[in-house]
């Protein structure tokens, strides 16, 4: 008998009344408790975790409890469990936190069809804990730690294929307090066939304890810190050579391991092992902190830095004490309150930004504007409330700015061809916003002429010129104070901005479509037909005989299309030997469907039907398709019989409208007979 898909393992200390939702998360998951072991390990609980954890079991089969003495961490109640697992997956699962109920179902399926050995479910906060979320903006079936985010969420809260952890041996570090499971997920992901990420559904929900009983939520000693920080950076740098991969993930830990060590260090009561951990944490950084991944740190890390390897710890304390009134966190749960003070003010120069962090350009110490460039830190926060393709003309408003740059900034759209290097660049109308910025950064920052508004005429935009076929994509370059951002236009948008795809005809014949790019949700234009196609939007349904008349053709479809010039779009009908052509329009409703009607009896001939939509030097036709077996259309004339009949054997709707012979109609009886 094959044994369960998943193990979900769940350390529990102390965690009532938490543990019962976070079990109950697990048994009811969709993926089916036949599929599912759950073992979870009590850890010397003294609150009634124990007694509630065998209440539970007692109504699950699929579950185990095992009761042990308190070992001090979550490492030792995971290792045991690991020891126990069957399972061909496994879930780690914190006593506090739960389960979306399809979590298990997703993640095996994303396992199993991708061949991951990791997969990474969306985590969502509760309670005001902050979750990782730069990872999950999209669906990710195959990646790895250096061309996703994945790395940056080192928490074992992952799906993990058991036959990798048994591969390599993985277990938690009993010794550490705090990041016991970082060295654990680290290793997997880099020795993982592929990682997954199912970032369309809410997969775990990291809980904020009511008590602050989290584990990342306790302080922890300095030393503590930086035994984490020197594990894991000796760790990436075992794995990785010097250079760019080793840089990514060196990234990670001097932004969060190296920052929660030296805010650490400002709680510690003695001057002399402040001074000697000081000493330490230069040597630590001293192997790998170089140019290349200077380059990838925020400011606020390379002053860190550069404070550190200078041995400045007065100083290092002041910049820590700044952060601190400024609601400095450690990652997972803000531990140390905000004082609401203002962040730095920013100064320009030369196209640059800089933060006046603490001792900025201090003559005494002399330290490197570099340690305080926040240029490439800076984004551009941009909103569209407008996008409006009609005819040829495209209208996009919203606005735009600088994020932390206060006052006026120049904003100019640009159109940029994909795969190449065509730019045109279109200046916008500039909309006065005098509240935005108030409700943000406690409104030290204003941006009160932020708004845009630009009409793209297609047949002017190059310049004066068409715009040609292509995908154009949209990037709004805002200049504050001489410094120049550019951000992808569409992303953030009012609900009344559709992501549905809009194509239309425009006067002059051009096919252009308004569409959303995926996974980001950035606006593009196709002009010219090179992905999206007119002719999918154009249908006819079919053709029957109406009511109003003996010889009034009936033609139905659907036209999806969302503009298209007036009285472009009818029914032709071409006499097949002559090449005269008649024509009804075609006017579609709301919903794009029609209904044409066409007088067969008005002109003798052999007419073919199709459906045309023509403007300028653009022409799309779809036929009518044959109508077998559709009765003959008769009616009198001046006291003459007429008729209109479908001509067989033809791949479109073909009528012949004649007068009845009626010495041939006699001679044809006769033969009959």
């Amino acid at each position: 008998m094959p044994g369960p898909d998943v193990t979900v393992i769940i350390a529990s200390y102390n965690a009532m009344p938490y543990v019962t939702r976070s079990v109950t998360s697990v048994l009811d998951q969709t993926l089916g408790a036949d599929r599912i072991e759950l073992i979870v390990v009590n850890d010397g609980s003294t609150d009634g975790t124990a007694a509630e954890l065998d209440r539970l079991a007692a109504g699950a089969p699929c579950m185990r409890v095992i009761h042990q003495e308190n070992s001090g961490g979550p490492a030792g109640p995971r290792n045991l469990g690991l020891d126990r697992a069957t399972g061909r997956h496994v879930f780690f699962l914190d006593a506090d936190d739960h389960l979306g109920p399809e979590a298990l179902e997703r993640m095996v399926a994303a396992a199993d069809k991708n061949g991951s050995d990791v997969v990474l479910g969306r985590i969502v906060g509760e309670g005001g804990r902050r979750a990782p979320s730069s990872m999950f903006g999209r669906n990710q079936p195959k990646t790895d730690v250096f061309s996703s985010r994945v790395y940056w969420t080192l928490n074992p809260m992952k799906l993990f294929r058991r036959a990798l952890i048994d591969r390599l041996g993985l277990r938690f570090e009993t010794g550490l307090s705090i990041g016991e499971d970082q060295p654990f997920t680290a290793t997997a992901y880099l020795e993982a066939a592929a990682i997954s990420v199912v970032a369309d559904y809410d997969c775990l929900y990291w809980v904020a304890r009511e008590d602050g009983n989290n584990i990342t939520a306790q302080p922890h000693g300095t030393r503590m810190r930086m035994d984490l920080f020197r594990m894991m950076t000796e760790l990436v740098a075992r794995h990785t050579e010097p250079g760019d991969q080793r840089d990514v993930l060196m990234h990670r830990h001097f932004a969060v391991e190296l920052r929660d060590a030296v805010l650490q260090l400002c709680r510690e009561p003695y001057r002399d092992t402040q001074d000697k951990l000081l000493k330490e944490l230069g040597e630590l950084i001293e192997p790998y902190y170089h140019e290349g991944l200077a380059a990838r740190l925020p400011a606020m890390v390379r002053l860190r830095c550069h404070l550190i390897r200078e041995g400045l710890l007065d100083e290092l304390l002041t910049v820590v004490r700044w952060e601190l009134d400024r609601g400095a966190a450690s990652y997972g749960i803000t531990t140390l309150a905000a004082s609401a003070a203002q962040g730095p003010d920013i100064v320009t120069e030369d196209g640059r930004a800089y933060a006046e962090y603490p001792y900025f350009r201090d003559s005494t110490l002399n330290i490197p504007d570099d340690c305080y460039d926040i240029t490439s830190e800076l984004r551009v926060r941009h909103f569209l409330e407008t996008a409006e393709l009609d005819g040829g003309s495209l209208r996009l408003a919203g606005h735009a700015y600088v994020h932390r740059i206060s006052g006026e900034a120049d904003v100019e759209l640009l159109l940029r061809k994909r795969g190449g290097s065509v730019e045109h660049r279109l200046p916008v109308r500039r909309v006065p916003t005098p509240d935005l910025g108030a409700d943000e950064d406690g409104g030290q920052f204003r941006y009160p002429d932020a708004g845009f508004d630009v009409t793209v005429d297609l047949a002017t935009a190059a310049g004066g010129a068409p715009l040609g076929p292509g995908l154009w994509d949209f990037t709004l370059a805002v200049d504050a104070r001489g410094v120049t951002k550019e951000a992808r236009l569409g992303s953030r948008r009012a609900s009344s901005v559709t992501d549905e795809t809009v194509t239309v005809v425009t006067g002059e014949g051009t096919a252009a479509a308004l569409f959303t790019t995926k996974p980001y949700r950035n606006l593009s234009l196709d002009v010219g037909e090179t992905r999206h196609r007119v002719l999918p939007h154009l249908g006819v349904e079919g053709a029957d005989w109406a009511s109003e008349g003996p010889a009034t053709l009936s033609v139905t479809g659907r036209c999806t299309l969302s503009g298209w010039p007036s009285g472009a779009l009818v029914l032709r009908a071409t006499e097949v030997s002559t090449g005269a052509v008649r024509s009804a329009p075609v006017v579609p409703e709301s919903d794009g469907a029609f209904s044409v009607r066409y007088d067969c009896a008005a002109a003798p001939g052999e007419w073919r039907f199709e459906l045309r939509l023509s403007a300028g030097a653009g022409e799309w036709t779809v036929p009518v398709p044959p109508r077998a077996r559709l009765a003959a259309a008769k009616w009198q004339r001046f006291g003459l019989p007429w008729y209109a009949k479908v001509v067989e054997g033809r791949d479109v709707l073909v009528i012949r409208t004649g007068r009845v012979e009626l010495l041939k109609g006699v001679r044809g009886r006769l033969k009959r007979r």
